[in-house]
C-alpha cells in the first residue's frame, strides 16, 4: 500500500482544513486507516482513526468535537477534516495504514505503512 497524503497549507487560529490521504492497492478497505502528526522536537502523535467499514472512529481527547476522520474505499481515500483549529495543531500530518488491534490502534507501532506527511501550520 502506497500512501499520499495532501490538503495541509497555512491557516489562521479558528479556521478550517481538509486533509487527504490517497491509497493504492485493492486492499485499502481492509485496513485500518489513522492519522499522526509531529510537532518540531516532539514524537509523533495519535490524532484519529477509523475502521475499515467505517464504523468506529477513535479520536485522541484534543481532537474530540474539532476533527472528523472519514473514509471512502471506492476511491481509496481517508479524510480529516479539521475545524476551529489552533496554534498546537501545529505539526507534520502523516496517514497510516495497517491493521492493529484495539490496544494499538493509537500506536504508531500498530501501522504498517506511512504517507509523506503534509505541513499544517495554525497562526495566532
Amino acid at each position: 500500500v502506497q500512501l499520499q497524503a495532501s490538503g495541509g497549507g497555512l491557516v489562521q487560529a479558528g479556521g478550517s482544513l481538509r486533509l487527504s490521504c490517497a491509497a493504492s492497492g485493492r486492499t485499502f478497505s481492509s485496513y485500518t486507516m489513522a492519522w499522526f502528526r509531529q510537532a518540531p522536537g516532539k514524537e509523533r502523535d495519535f490524532v484519529a482513526a477509523i475502521r475499515w467499514g467505517a464504523s468506529n472512529t477513535y479520536y485522541v481527547d484534543s481532537a474530540k468535537g474539532r476533527f472528523t476522520i472519514s473514509r471512502d474505499n471506492a476511491v481509496s481515500t481517508v479524510y480529516l477534516q479539521m475545524n476551529s483549529l489552533k496554534p498546537e495543531d501545529t505539526a507534520v500530518y502523516y496517514c497510516a495504514a495497517g491493521r492493529p488491534i484495539i490496544t494499538t490502534i493509537t500506536r504508531s507501532t500498530g501501522y504498517d505503512y506511512w504517507g509523506q506527511g503534509t505541513q499544517v501550520t495554525v497562526s495566532s
